[in-house]
């Protein structure tokens, strides 16, 4: 079946590495991926303020079903990447984290590993807290073979989420 996915990254850091994971995904087939900006983009739609970028990523978010988020040094500090974890979440998206930090970016460095707690992302239906780090499956793009395995992992999120 086809996914429609969204990839939550901190872009300064990691639009590299990112990026790496991207264009694996774009080469499968029937895979379409979204949450991507460029830069000249990034910067006018920054430019607009709080409510621009929220807006931007809500409809971005429109018709998937899965949200891919790329765990890099920084990103769990990052209010945005929180905030699209949270509307994920909101609109029942399968989720699941990926660890990039032993992606070499261009100049061949990698980073540290960062951390899968984003804090709070929703509740459940009998209100307990709902948590990336609890809820759901992180790997390791490296240690994982992401390049062969990122289909199987958005394919089990999304049956786990009923879509």
């Amino acid at each position: 079946m086809a996914r429609r996915v969204f990839f939550s990254f901190h872009y300064e850091n990691d639009v590299w590495r990112a990026n790496v994971v991207r264009n694996s995904w774009v080469t499968k087939p029937s895979s379409e991926k979204v949450g991507f900006i460029d830069k000249a983009d990034f910067e006018e739609v920054k430019k607009g303020g709080e409510a621009a970028i929220k807006r931007w990523i809500d409809n971005q978010l429109l018709g998937t079903s899965v949200t891919v988020v790329l765990i890099g040094s920084d990103t769990s500090n990052r209010e945005y990447v929180k905030y699209e974890l949270q509307k994920s979440y909101e609109r029942g998206n399968g989720i699941l984290g990926i660890y990039i930090h032993n992606i070499k970016d261009s100049s061949g460095n990698k980073s540290l590993k960062g951390s899968n707690i984003f804090g709070e992302i929703g509740k459940d239906r009998n209100g307990e807290s709902v948590y990336l780090s609890v809820n759901y499956p992180t790997y390791d793009w490296i240690e994982d073979n992401g390049y062969s395995n990122l289909g199987l992992w958005v394919e089990a999120a999304a049956k786990k989420a009923g879509k």
